[in-house]
């Protein structure tokens, strides 16, 4: 998917704008999907089977875009840049082509997390799930890289059925590893739908708003048994109004002490499992605003590479859609030398008196962020002085005289800051999320990153209609002014997100200090 936009232009003669803008609405579906493959793995099916039926139709989704290199009819007639008189897809070309990629989108978000969960649930220790997310997210961008380098070489160079084609071998070569590995994984039960539990205890506690709350805690219900394995006390009086969902009336349970009416009693543990998931939205929705400058620039910096100077000597030229690779090898290589350096933990703990955090590792991404959409701004404002100066407005297609190098600081500079709050946030929602939700939790960044992307194209598509910043041909723009206004809301965000670490505190009662990257963080060696 990394080069759908250059697909999209030049095979498909898409407006450049309107491409970024189908390119952002379909990583919001590859981010937001995986809560569906969560739901379904908690609930119902688990991990492995989701993660097997997932990647299976994203092969198939991939065929179809294959075909639409292949087949002749499956494309409109070559156009002309800045043609007039270009022939639309049909309704056939762009059923294939909208059907292709909804399958890849849908079989790929339902591999992403799942995938991690299953990982990590092979491990018992902090230390040992820390460790394994940084290697699993190593992989990932790896793969990324992969796609983003050989195979987009392959579509620019030798021709883009044989780039589509080669993704379908990869995609079935891992479902084979996948299915072949089976015997050997730890497999969780699922233990029903979670997100249901969490819903029956806000109607629970809407239905019996009218009820006064008790100290006693022999009115809560703790389970069939009586008690529960981790709750056998009154819960906390944090959000107490849910609260009274675990208080007992007249005709909630049976005879056998089962729950009678699901939709008016629920657990103590089912109440304080969603007061866990509400302690973490705040800090889940200041991921919002630092993922949105993020996909602005992931689809932009393509198009800005389409108006500059691709060579790398008289023989080779960047595909325009490897750009973005910056990012992915900075955050590779950033992982790798983040594990290797988690012996300075030690260190650390002497020169500020507490371990490093959770929160230390996501703030440092929130910071390097915005930086990267500062440095943005400053070489965008150069290559509009540049095509100004060889008088490029006006001028549809043509290459301002500028090395398309130029991008890389930004991207490098985004990539380290994924390196840190991207696998910051899985480790912290999947501490800090029920056990019980351990799929959803690791899809939660997904979801926020999914809808980031909606919200860019909402954001995107303000701007063009109010400002002149993003015509067609950026020559004539001031996309600039754009990378601007995303550092402003990105140091904005990271006050927002400085406050909800500071007021945090964790499932265990611990404030924000007391979540160390690793639960040996403290320790000496």
């Amino acid at each position: 998917m990394t080069n759908l936009i250059v697909y999209l232009i030049k095979e498909f003669d898409v407006n450049r704008i309107d491409a970024a803008q189908v390119f952002n609405v379909i990583n919001g579906c590859f981010c937001l999907l995986p809560i569906l493959g969560a739901v379904i793995a908690d609930s119902v099916l688990g991990c492995f089977l989701v993660a097997s039926i997932s990647s299976f139709i994203a092969s198939m989704g991939i065929v179809l875009l294959s075909l639409t290199a292949t087949l002749n009819s499956l494309r409109p007639e070559p156009c002309g840049n800045g043609s007039s008189s270009c022939k639309a897809p049909s309704n056939l070309q762009l059923g294939v082509l909208y059907t292709g990629i909804v399958l890849a989108t849908l079989g790929a978000s339902g591999v992403r997390f799942t995938m991690a969960t299953l990982g990590a649930n092979q491990f018992e220790s902090q230390k040992d799930q820390s460790t394994f997310f940084n290697w699993f997210f190593f992989a990932q961008y790896a793969g990324y890289v992969l796609s983003s380098t050989l195979i987009i070489y392959v579509e620019d160079s030798v021709s883009w059925a044989f780039g589509f084609w080669l993704c379908v071998a990869a995609n079935f070569i891992g479902l084979a590893v996948l299915v072949a590995g089976n015997r050997y994984y730890r497999h969780e039960t699922p233990q029903g739908s979670p997100l249901l539990s969490l819903a029956r205890v806000l109607v629970s506690s809407l239905r019996k708003r009218k009820l006064q709350l008790t100290l006693n805690s022999n009115e809560f219900y703790y389970g069939r048994d009586g008690q529960n394995k981790e709750v056998d006390v009154p819960p906390k009086m944090n959000f107490r109004f849910l609260n009274r969902a675990a208080v007992k009336t007249d005709g909630d349970t049976k005879s056998d002490n089962s729950i009678a009416k699901p939709w008016r009693l629920c657990t103590v543990q089912q109440v304080e499992d969603l007061k866990s998931v509400i302690k973490v939205l705040p800090l889940w929705s200041s991921t919002i605003f630092l993922s949105i400058p993020i996909a602005v620039q992931n689809s932009m910096t393509v198009l800005q590479a389409l108006t500059m100077d691709r060579h790398l000597g008289p023989h080779f030229t960047i595909p325009a859609g490897s750009i973005i690779v910056m990012v992915m090898i900075s955050t590779v290589v950033s992982l790798a030398l983040i594990d290797r350096f988690r012996s300075s933990f030690p260190l650390w703990k002497k020169l500020t008196g507490s371990p490093p955090t959770v929160f230390h590792r996501i703030g440092t991404g929130h910071l390097l962020n915005v930086l990267g959409m500062i440095v943005s701004a400053l070489v965008e404002s150069r290559r509009l002085r540049t095509s100004h100066l060889h008088h490029l407005q006006n001028v549809y297609n043509h290459i301002v005289p500028m090395s398309v190098l130029w991008l890389f600081p930004q991207l490098i500079l985004v990539g380290i800051g994924e390196a840190f709050h991207f696998p910051g946030q899985v480790l912290l929602y999947f501490r800090e999320f029920p056990v019980n939700l351990s799929n959803s939790a690791t899809a939660m960044v997904s979801a926020v990153i999914g809808i980031s992307y909606y919200l860019s194209t909402v954001l995107v598509d303000l701007v063009r209609r109010s400002t002149g910043w993003l015509p067609d041909n950026l020559n004539d723009g001031r996309l600039d002014c754009m990378y601007w206004l995303l550092a402003g809301v990105g140091m904005a965000n990271f006050g927002y997100y400085l406050v909800c670490a500071k007021l945090y505190k964790g499932k265990d009662g611990n404030s924000s200090s007391n979540l160390p990257l690793r639960d040996d963080a403290g320790e000496k060696e």
